[in-house]
């Protein structure tokens, strides 16, 4: 019984930091998560020159990726709410340190694979719980910079991660290395720094039935959740155009073999999102939300014209519109549905967010990338922009018939 009050009198004692050091370094812990998850899509190209593997590899890679982020959603998604957000968020900040030591040593592209399934899980475990801390941190004169991060942070995150690995790809010699050893050593101080951040969550009864795979959406948000999933999945969707597609476009239709190229595509359609999350905060929630989706739709247009004329003109304009769009969307989603639940509620919701967006980014990465073995890749594109632009249009519709009600 001593040994055991001794225990809970040092535990009570730890150093742990202060609420707005914690804001800050968990914010920069949800960037470099997504930061490692931008890292592939400029190198994949560089694996697949190394290995010569067929090209429908590539998306496979980037598919299995979203959907063991998926499933690690909808498992674990709500685990924080009954066990606190700092076990969660140290574990998933291990696991991600695992995953790049695996890209590291990486023999072949199944290796490579398996990284991407032990990273989706890490991110998916990640997502809510960062999320979720990420707003209860912030000091009460930032409240609506945390419920920005949120939205800014994995826009952000894979605009960086991109970057990053393409400017190594381009001009580095072993940029494989270089790229998962970097994140390495910034996932092991993002665990360190987890360890010493103070809890933000009371813990509750029902972890363990919590693990049982299902949504835990609100009451109160349903409608307005349901009415913005067709501008989640369209988004999901054309950040799998850019960071997903385009590395294998840009070879198979627009003859460019520099995989700084695609990076930077990737880049300035993340990057676009981000700036249009950032300085969207004195828009109101449903107009921004509207108006992200109809950028989306525009997009999609310039995407589809870009593949029909062989323009790279087109392409990129087709980033900077379409991302711009994803950004305001999203931004407008969370920031309209974030202040309508409890907080002991918010993982919950941010799952249900997530679910529906990476379910849409796999499935439509790896069926891409089986089309593509059939009917060619400029088709493929084609087909793929048509369906976002669709999707999107539908959003649209029904977030104009809710705002009249």
């Amino acid at each position: 019984m001593t040994a055991l009050l001794d225990r809970t009198d040092t535990a009570s004692r730890r150093p742990f930091l202060s609420r707005g050091v914690g804001f800050a370094g968990i914010s920069a812990a949800m960037v470099a998560i997504l930061v490692a998850a931008g890292a592939p899509t400029p190198l994949l190209p560089v694996y697949q020159h190394q290995w010569g593997f067929a090209p429908w590899v590539l998306t496979l890679a980037f598919g299995v990726y979203a959907f063991s982020l998926l499933v690690a959603i909808l498992v674990i998604g709500s685990l924080s709410d009954h066990v606190g957000r700092r076990p969660l968020m140290i574990a998933a900040l291990g696991i991600d340190l695992v995953a790049m030591l695996m890209f590291l040593v990486a023999p072949s592209i199944g290796w490579v694979i398996a990284a991407r399934v032990v990273q989706g899980v890490a991110t998916g475990a990640a997502s809510s719980a960062l999320s979720a801390a990420v707003v209860e941190l912030a000091p009460e004169r930032f409240k609506k910079l945390g419920a920005q991060m949120t939205s800014m942070a994995p826009l952000g995150g894979l605009a960086i991660g991109a970057l990053f690995a393409g400017v190594l790809a381009e001009f580095s010699s072993n940029a494989t290395f270089a790229v998962w050893f970097v994140l390495a050593l910034v996932m092991a101080a993002g665990t360190i720094f987890a360890v010493f951040t103070p809890e933000t969550a009371t813990r509750k009864p029902g972890a363990v039935a919590s693990l049982n795979p299902r949504i835990s959406l609100p009451v109160q948000v349903r409608r307005l959740y349901w009415t913005s999933v067709p501008g989640i999945v369209g988004g999901f969707m054309t950040m799998t155009a850019f960071m997903g597609l385009v590395p294998a476009l840009l070879v198979a239709v627009f003859a460019v073999k520099s995989p700084i190229v695609g990076s930077l595509l990737a880049f300035v359609a993340l990057g676009a999102s981000t700036v249009a999350s950032a300085f969207s905060s004195g828009v109101k929630a449903p107009r921004l939300r509207l108006g992200g989706t109809i950028a989306m739709v525009a997009g999609a247009v310039l995407f589809i014209g870009s593949i029909g004329a062989v323009s790279l003109p087109l392409l990129w304009a087709a980033a900077v519109v379409g991302g711009g769009g994803i950004g305001a969307s999203f931004a407008g989603t969370t920031r309209g549905l974030v202040p309508e639940v409890a907080p002991h509620e918010r993982a919950g919701l941010f799952t249900a967010i997530f679910f529906v967006g990476y379910l849409a980014m796999g499935s439509s990465a790896i069926i891409a990338g089986l089309l593509v073995g059939v009917v060619g890749a400029a088709p493929m594109a084609v087909g793929y922009g048509v369906v976002v632009a669709i999707v999107t249009l539908v959003s649209v519709v029904a977030m104009v018939r809710l705002n009249r009600t």
